[in-house]
């Protein structure tokens, strides 16, 4: 079977819902992050087969196809196809396994990965809000009702559950979460993620500027003040502290084939080795990458220790830690620049997001093996198993 290669991977840095982004439009963000991939990959523009973007709210100024509006307003040529795709905070990971079967099936030998959300101009939730509160109906339908009665399907209640099942109290889960601010201070502070974030100008009250930090990083971020912040739930273990940010940002991924590498003299960062999703209690819902990364590795011939890094998204930290404890991952190989709980989770962008920082911190630390999985929306979780291609010569 034809192999596929990562060769470019960009982000924006985050921002905090009504901070440095809010004044870009999500369409536009995403064409920066398109046009950023492409000049620095050195495709050509019109070597593009198509564009596979994430998005999770598709209302408002993400609804009539964000991925091909973002083409249009890129420097892409009008000819570049693009679909729009929704595997919730999985979405853009989705987006770039797509990816990689159409260039492995050998139908397609350049395809772009991206994903974009603005979480301040159409916030989480809206597009279910706005209809309900017009009359149109709702997502749960009398057969949904009847299989699962009475049930609200709930993130928060999950990640409530996870943390209960595993026995995690919220001492143990602040202290996940500072850790995770810590990483991400750290990292920014080394410049670990300047090859990876495309800078955006922004209009600020002083004037043009360019945000190229992430912005939701706590640098005072303490113990007490962890302590501080009021449960989500009486009873429970998580706040909003040990939570994922809401986030605005763009991703993008480029992925290639064999010939495209040669054809456009192309230098590979990474061959794709191993591309899972499963599916399971869409309750407790969270949960899934635990047995999806059991899957991958099974597929792949690998165990956890072959894995130098780990991208595990912290939509809350019950979920990357109930995920330690299940795989038995080294917990110094997870998340070493901080995750979502520090830099934001932009929803549909998360999984490109991640690409771009794990497989730029795996070549940066010469490792072989990287892997990266996301909890989703119905109890889906998708897992993509990296190499890097220098690995031996790193």
């Amino acid at each position: 079977m034809p192999e596929a290669y990562i060769v470019e991977a960009v982000r924006t840095a985050g921002g905090r819902r009504g901070g440095r982004l809010a004044g870009w439009h999500p369409v536009d963000l995403a064409a920066k992050v398109l046009d950023a991939l492409v000049e620095r990959s050195g495709v050509p523009a019109d070597a593009i087969d198509d564009v596979i973007m994430g998005c999770v709210s598709q209302g408002g100024e993400q609804a009539g196809q964000v991925g091909r509006n973002a083409v249009l307003a890129s420097k892409l040529p009008e000819s570049t196809p693009a679909v729009t795709i929704d595997r919730q905070c999985g979405s853009s990971q989705q987006a770039m396994q797509f990816a990689a079967q159409a260039v492995m099936s050998g139908t397609q030998d350049v395809v772009i990965a991206a994903g974009v959300e603005s979480m301040t101009r159409v916030p989480m939730g809206s597009t279910f809000k706005l209809f309900y509160d017009a009359g149109l109906g709702k997502a749960k339908s009398p057969g949904l009702e009847e299989k699962y009665p009475g049930i609200v399907f709930n993130q928060f209640a999950g990640a409530e559950m996870i943390a209960k099942k595993h026995g995690f109290s919220r001492e143990v889960l602040d202290e996940f979460s500072l850790s995770s601010h810590r990483k991400a201070v750290a990292a920014t502070q080394a410049g670990k993620f300047r090859d990876e974030i495309v800078a955006i100008e922004i209009e600020t009250p002083e004037g043009k500027e360019v945000h190229n930090a992430d912005e939701g990083i706590r640098y005072d971020a303490s113990p007490e003040g962890m302590a501080g912040v009021k449960l989500l739930a009486e009873g429970g273990a998580l706040t909003a502290a040990s939570a994922s940010q809401i986030c605005d940002g763009a991703s993008a991924v480029l992925i290639v084939s064999a010939e495209a590498l040669k054809k456009y003299n192309l230098k590979p960062m990474a061959r794709i080795v191993n591309l899972t999703v499963t599916a399971g209690d869409p309750v407790v819902m969270l949960e899934e990458p635990l047995f999806a990364t059991d899957k991958a590795l099974k597929k792949a011939g690998l165990s956890i220790d072959d894995i130098d890094l780990y991208e595990v998204n912290e939509a809350f930290a019950s979920v990357p830690m109930a995920w330690l404890k299940h795989t038995g991952a080294k917990p110094e190989r997870l998340n070493v620049n901080g995750g979502a709980i520090a830099l934001g989770h932009p929803l549909g962008a998360s999984g490109t997001k991640l690409m771009a920082t794990l497989v730029h911190e795996l070549r940066r630390r010469g490792g072989r093996y990287g892997l990266q999985t996301m909890c989703e929306g119905g109890g889906v979780a998708n897992v993509t198993i990296i190499e890097n291609c220098d690995w031996q010569t790193a």
